[in-house]
């Protein structure tokens, strides 16, 4: 099972980043949980700047903008 976590301030991108990862999850039969993070420490913790962040296992994959969802699949796949 994947740990998967958006990070961000809970904005409309971020819960878009929080739902294409569970939906592309779910149609490949991933099994995945996925959690937001709201806490700015934990955040910065992971040194990122701009959110939506994704970190995926506790490396951090994607920043800046809701993932593409080839990009989903690529990290679901690994």
């Amino acid at each position: 099972m994947k740990i998967i976590k958006v990070l961000g301030s809970g904005c409309t991108k971020c819960k878009k980043a929080a739902e294409l990862i569970e939906k592309v999850a779910a149609e490949q039969g991933v099994a995945v949980t996925v959690s937001k993070e709201t806490d700015p420490q934990t955040i910065m913790s992971y040194g990122v700047m701009s959110t939506p962040a994704v970190v995926i296992d506790e490396v951090l994959v994607h920043t800046g903008s809701v993932p593409q969802e080839a990009s989903v699949k690529e990290w679901l796949a690994k």
